[in-house]
């Protein structure tokens, strides 16, 4: 009997040390699932204006390096259009707009994450034509008579087509080239217009002129002819992904990603300290 008496003891003694050892194991438990959520695999969707397509290609594949649990998928169209799927309830992240308009929209519906908004780049107006287009020189030439057709954006829904009207209004033309607008869904549609020879000139941004080799750029619209051209982006309130949209924003503010953006031709806007 008295071995009993010193194992039961010995346990005695020990059940302090025991219960120290399962909280120990308890907490260890409730920790873990941290580093596992740190891990999980993300989708993040994100809705761009059409003429950011060749930069957010570029950006794509240096995220990827760098957040190789974090798969970017791109909805790209105009940014009327994008605004319109937004507030539909489309399961969109992030939004880059080409404007500020559709941006303050969504803001004043209570569908963004307000402290996540800023202006990331500006862009130009210009006047295209065809390679082989000898007849025009500048805006004022839209009115002559041999120029039959001119490539627009639709104003309501595609920011480049309202900074094109505005240039158009300040040279006092509107009117007069109106009966001769083809209106395009977004800026790379302009853009092959003028590439086909579907019309003798289009208003697009300088940015996708330039990557083009079969369309020039005849003119440069002054910035005081035209509203402020911003692309402004923000994370969306509904998103499922708040912490990772918010760090893939954070990225199109750094060095890295403006390098990618200024090597097409935007103009980065430095707004706040993760652009230094």
């Amino acid at each position: 009997m008295v071995p009993i008496r010193i194992r039961i003891d010995s346990v005695v003694r020990l059940l302090p040390l025991l219960c120290l050892l399962l909280v120990s194991c308890g907490q260890t438990t409730v920790s873990s699932p941290v580093s596992t959520t740190e891990a999980k695999p993300t989708t993040l969707t994100i809705s761009v204006a059409t003429s950011l397509k060749d930069p957010m290609g570029d950006i794509k594949q240096i995220y990827s390096q760098q957040k190789p649990n974090v798969t970017i998928i791109y909805n790209f169209g105009a940014s009327g259009s994008l605004q319109q799927q937004i507030e539909q309830g489309a399961p969109i992240d992030v939004f880059i707009s080409a404007a500020s308009k559709q941006i303050d929209a969504l803001q004043e519906k209570g569908l963004l994450i307000a402290d996540t908004r800023k202006n990331l780049l500006k862009n130009k107006v210009v006047l295209i034509v065809p390679q082989s287009s000898t007849t025009i020189s500048g805006f004022t030439d839209l009115t002559n008579v041999n120029v039959k057709k001119l490539a627009l954006g639709e104003p309501t829904s595609v920011p480049v087509g309202k900074y094109g009207q505005e240039v158009l209004t300040s040279f006092g033309i509107f009117d007069k080239v109106k009966p001769k607008i083809i209106f395009a869904k977004d800026v790379r549609q302009i853009r092959a217009y003028v590439e086909t020879g579907a019309v003798d000139a289009g208003i697009a941004y300088e940015t996708d002129a330039k990557e083009s080799k079969q369309v020039k750029i005849i003119a440069t619209a002054s910035e005081n002819s035209h509203s402020p051209i911003v692309y402004p982006v923000a994370v969306l309130k509904n998103s499922k992904n708040t912490p990772q949209a918010k760090e893939f924003v954070q990225f199109l503010d750094s060095k890295p990603a403006g390098a990618v953006f200024e090597k097409y031709g935007f103009i980065r806007v430095k707004s706040s300290p993760t652009g230094n």
